[in-house]
């Protein structure tokens, strides 16, 4: 008289493929990189298609504009830095927790530096354009901070092959250093 096997019998050993993945998958994985994800993707925003860099640069200057009506007084440039680099280190942080659970190198879900990229363009913007038209510094940065990351003009380019968050990183800023340069030139 034989027995029936068991559901888990039929799966017991698991193939040893079932077996890599499942050791794999489980050793890229560690604890803090649900929150390094959280934070590379703005809290999720770098998952909305399609743009996910326009929607995390449009939330940026979005909350932005909100802050220079709702706190005057913490929307002049030694607040934006002072959120610029508080960005770039979250940035350089959770970028490579982030990239290693995307499985990519620089993933477009990764929106991070977009939101560093526009806080360092208002920090270089002049504080009295805060104050007269909030909306315009911050919409124009956007649009510039856009043109610029996505034609990646000399030296923006070059700092985009920089090795792992650097490069990640580093292009965005310069790109908003840029926008930021530009616009306050153009507001002025």
């Amino acid at each position: 008289m034989g027995t029936t096997p068991t559901r888990r019998s039929r799966r017991w050993p698991p193939s040893s493929r079932a077996a890599s993945v499942r050791s794999t998958s489980t050793a890229e994985r560690r604890p803090g990189d649900a929150l390094a994800l959280a934070v590379a993707t703005a809290g999720g925003i770098g998952f909305c298609r399609p743009g996910p860099g326009t929607w995390a640069s449009a939330a940026t200057a979005a909350v932005a504009w909100g802050v220079c009506h709702v706190l005057p007084g913490c929307s002049h440039p030694l607040g934006w830095s002072v959120a610029a680099l508080i960005a770039i280190v979250a940035g350089l942080v959770a970028c490579p927790a982030a990239c290693r659970r995307l499985g990519r190198g620089d993933p477009s879900e990764v929106v991070i530096d977009e939101v560093a990229g526009v806080l360092a363009g208002l920090a270089v913007m002049p504080a009295h354009l805060f104050e007269h038209a909030p909306a315009s510094a911050c919409l124009l940065v956007f649009l510039l901070f856009r043109v610029f990351d996505i034609a990646k003009p000399h030296p923006v380019s070059s700092l985009e092959a920089l090795p792992g968050a650097i490069g990640i990183m580093a292009d965005d800023v310069a790109a908003g250093l840029l926008a930021g340069f530009i616009a306050a030139a153009l507001l002025h």
